[in-house]
């Protein structure tokens, strides 16, 4: 299952972290915010190189914005491989691409606890990391599917007064037989 997660998260993150950014263009063409550049600062930290602007903050940007969000994807497919899928899945994996980034741009110095922003700045953060881990999920969720329900979905279905969304499991799917 994890070598299998490993490949699906990938996928995941980089097709969040790209419909994540097409949502940033477009916020900013009706806001007219500018793009940020704390992702570079944040990698240019953490690998120990000099914070420049311009070309290469861009490639740095890019790089930690995608590599960040392949990597946090992996987290996502191993919560649907393990049978934890759906919105609320999705939810709750918000909260861990949202620590992700506070983590990292505390931790370096780059960032400031989101209690202490703005709120239009906190609001726009919240809206695409949002939109980064329910995409992120759909694919990894569709990913998993194909390999049928989750060892969580399979214990769903065993116990009675439980809510299933994976149906009647085949006789040799169910756990001890």
């Amino acid at each position: 299952m994890l070598t299998r997660a490993l490949r699906q998260g990938l996928v995941a993150g980089l097709v969040g972290a790209a419909v994540m950014t097409v949502g940033e263009k477009l916020e900013q063409r009706v806001t007219g915010r500018p793009d940020s550049h704390v992702p570079a600062r944040v990698l240019a930290r953490l690998a120990g190189l000099p914070e420049r602007p311009g070309r290469q903050s861009r490639a740095m940007n890019l790089g930690m914005h995608f590599g960040q969000g392949a990597l946090l994807g992996v987290v996502r497919a191993l919560m649907a491989n393990a049978g934890v899928r759906g919105p609320v899945a999705s939810a709750m994996f918000t909260v861990v691409r949202l620590s992700n980034d506070q983590i990292l741009e505390n931790a370096t110095g780059v960032g400031a606890p989101p209690q202490t922003w703005p709120r239009s700045e906190l609001v726009v953060d919240l809206v695409h990391k949002t939109v980064y881990a329910f995409a992120t999920g759909a694919v990894a969720d569709a990913l998993a599917a194909r390999h049928g329900p989750g060892p969580g979905q399979r214990h769903a279905a065993l116990l009675p007064g439980r809510h299933s969304d994976v149906g009647p499991l085949p006789r040799d799917a169910t756990p001890g037989r």
